[in-house]
């Protein structure tokens, strides 16, 4: 017996959808099958949800039961006291079942350089967006998460008509300042519009820090060099014109006193 099987159903007040029930055919006819399931209705299954051990096309519902064949069958649906069958696994999760802001639980299915692939039970896989991985700036989906990983996400959008679901991790994260003694603010890169114009994370700019004090060129060096030794000439021709105005005013004041004597 299945797992998830239920037995023991003996009224129709019972029944659920998408319940897994033992059943036995009773009829089979164009339009499908009437089958027994225990209790005091049987249910019917159309021929459109009657699939082979291989999945096989059906010519014939002969062809694929026969009165007095156990079968496992799942509750489609129920109207009043009619009950609708089908022996394809129902998903876990519907369209109509899907709303925003819902929490589940999935798995890891395929990876892409925009995000990761989570089977979560609906008819395809939600995305999560590599921006909605984690808090702060992710290069690459494969430094989170791998292939297999059974994560939780939340439904952040859907869109039925397009059979899309978005999905995002980081939405039950809390956010890196909210960690008690934490205080740190999160990186928060701008988006800038790729080829197709998808939005394209833009990895954050690295501005180096300058030294205070820049360090010279050489052309810098040789030209401090060369000012300085033009200021040192100066200030040698400029002790050397003091000299030489103070060795002439001695020869006159010389030359004076030899003639004031004559």
């Amino acid at each position: 017996m299945n797992s998830d099987e239920v037995t023991g159903i003996t009224s129709i007040d019972q029944i659920e959808r998408k319940m897994h029930l033992k059943g036995k055919v009773l009829k089979t006819g164009k339009a499908g099958a009437i089958v027994d399931i225990g209790i005091e209705k049987p249910a019917l299954l159309h021929v459109s949800q009657i699939v082979t051990a291989k999945n096989e096309p059906i010519l014939k519902v002969e062809d694929a039961l026969q009165e007095g064949q156990d079968i496992d069958v799942y509750v489609r649906n129920l109207r009043g006291d009619r009950i609708e069958v089908s022996m394809k696994k129902p998903l876990t999760l519907e369209w109509r079942e899907i709303e925003k802001d819902m929490v589940l639980k999935g798995k890891v299915v395929e990876l892409e350089k925009f995000g990761a692939f989570v089977d979560i039970g609906a008819e395809r896989p939600g995305l999560v967006h590599i921006s909605e991985l984690t808090q702060g700036y992710v290069r690459n989906a494969t430094d989170v998460v791998n292939i297999g990983d059974e994560v939780e996400v939340k439904v952040i959008d859907f869109n039925r008509r397009r059979r899309q679901i978005r999905l995002s991790m980081k939405a039950l994260q809390p956010d890196l300042d909210e960690i008690e003694g934490v205080k740190i603010t999160p990186a928060r890169p701008a988006r800038r519009k790729g080829k197709g114009g998808q939005q394209k994370q833009r990895e954050p700019e690295i501005h180096e820090e300058k030294s205070e004090e820049a360090e010279p060129t050489v052309m810098e060096i040789r030209m401090k060099e060369a000012m300085e030794r033009a200021e040192l000439a100066d200030r040698k021709a400029a002790q050397r014109g003091k000299k030489d105005k103070t060795l002439s005013e001695e020869q006159e004041d010389l030359l004076s006193r030899t003639l004031n004597q004559r």
